[in-house]
């Protein structure tokens, strides 16, 4: 029989095709005794695995009684049909974590001696592998639910390596899923540090100052008007692609490309110009955030629902860090007015021109800019990082395997 393209030095030995029942029994143990409650109930995830239910739902969705909930340990495997968008037929999860109970509607399984529990969710986190596997051995009831018992869900044919082998195999996975969730966690924690920044390093509420500043600024923060920052460019194309498209989305600059298939509109004559720096505005979905300074491009071109700006007396950094504030959210929707859809409104520029903001002098405003530049590169850093590790990870999902 062939043997996975990756490989561990030390394995020689070839991969088996047997049936999964050869590696799993079915268990049969229930919550007679009531060891466990509601607390205990376990909810089975695709991206989780499986979780205690009221800590991943929060909620217990257990009836009266829960005696004839089935028992997991820790290392027996579940089989849950509830169908997902990428495993219409179920997922196949271990229990890593304590002992608990599910719902009748789950199929609990012990590991026999031949078998590392651990593996067998690995072998079919791959949902190819996983739909390929369970598709001829499940029926769709005239309601499209899920038919077909604990044991019949055994009789499919896998190809598994010997118990020394899946060992190997699994420890490398759960290395690699503890680097993605580290990353994903310092991922989290500099987006949350920089949201409570965002908060104290910018005045609240009336006040002339913020409540965190950089050393050896004092002097208060000037109101000035928004408009007085800005000066609107109006400079147009006059070619078809005479420069790069690009798009303005809530989370960043985009080439268009990034985020759509294809050029949505007819022709992109007329389209606005813009420079590295310029400040993006978007005429409808302003009070939602729809609004970046372009970091990241030295030049290109935009629809002209947009609106285009340079900065004044003000900068880049710093104007960027202004607009990703929640607040600023509030100060854009004090200018707008109902618009075609309930989501939509449509910006009194004028109105949002008169409207004042606390600024610091450019030296300052260049400290605060720096600051949060260098927290944003870190998330893009982690994220990356994960984007990296996960791609990683299907790779060796598809070639460590038969």
């Amino acid at each position: 029989m062939e043997n996975p393209k990756i490989r561990f030095k030390g394995f020689t030995k070839d991969w088996e095709q047997r049936k999964l029942i050869d590696y799993l029994e079915v268990s049969s143990e229930k919550n007679r005794d009531n060891r466990f409650t509601k607390d205990d109930v376990l909810s089975v995830s695709g991206e989780y695995g499986i979780v205690n239910q009221i800590e991943f739902q929060g909620r217990s969705f257990a009836g009266a009684s829960v005696s004839n909930y089935g028992v997991v340990e820790n290392g027996d495997v579940v089989y849950t049909k509830s169908p997902l968008k990428s495993n219409p037929y179920g997922i196949i999860k271990t229990n890593k974590g304590i002992p608990g109970i599910v719902s009748t509607l789950y199929a609990v399984y012990k590991p026999k001696e031949i078998t590392d529990s651990k593996f067998v969710q690995i072998y079919f986190e791959l949902d190819s592998r996983m739909n390929s596997y369970m598709h001829p051995l499940v029926n769709k009831g005239a309601k499209n639910d899920m038919k077909v018992s604990a044991e019949n869900a055994l009789k499919g044919m896998v190809s598994f390596p010997k118990k020394d082998e899946q060992e190997m195999i699994s420890l490398y996975f759960s290395n690699l899923d503890h680097l993605i969730t580290l990353h994903q966690r310092k991922c989290e924690q500099t987006k949350n540090l920089k949201k409570y920044m965002l908060q104290k390093m910018f005045p609240q509420n009336g006040a002339k100052v913020p409540e965190i500043r950089f050393n050896g600024f004092t002097h208060d923060w000037e109101q000035r008007k928004f408009g007085s920052l800005l000066e609107e460019t109006r400079n147009k194309t006059i070619f078809e692609d005479e420069d790069t498209l690009l798009s303005c989305a809530i989370d960043g600059m985009y080439l268009n490309s990034e985020l759509f298939s294809h050029f949505r509109g007819s022709s992109n004559i007329g389209y606005l110009k813009v420079k590295k720096n310029d400040l993006i505005l978007s005429a409808q979905n302003l009070h939602l955030g729809n609004c970046n300074v372009n970091l990241r491009f030295e030049h290109g071109i935009i629809s002209p629902a947009y609106k285009v700006y340079e900065l004044v007396g003000c900068n880049p950094l710093f104007m960027q860090a202004w607009v990703k504030k929640d607040s600023t959210k509030d100060f854009f929707l004090k200018s707008s007015t109902e618009g075609a859809s309930v989501c939509r409104k449509n910006i009194v520029w004028e109105e949002l021109y008169k409207q004042e903001l606390p600024v610091p002098s450019i030296e300052e405003q260049t400290k605060v800019g720096e600051y949060f530049y260098s927290l944003d590169h870190l998330i893009t850093l982690h994220q990356r990082k994960c984007d990296e590790l996960k791609k990683m990870k299907k790779f060796m999902l598809q070639n460590m395997f038969i």
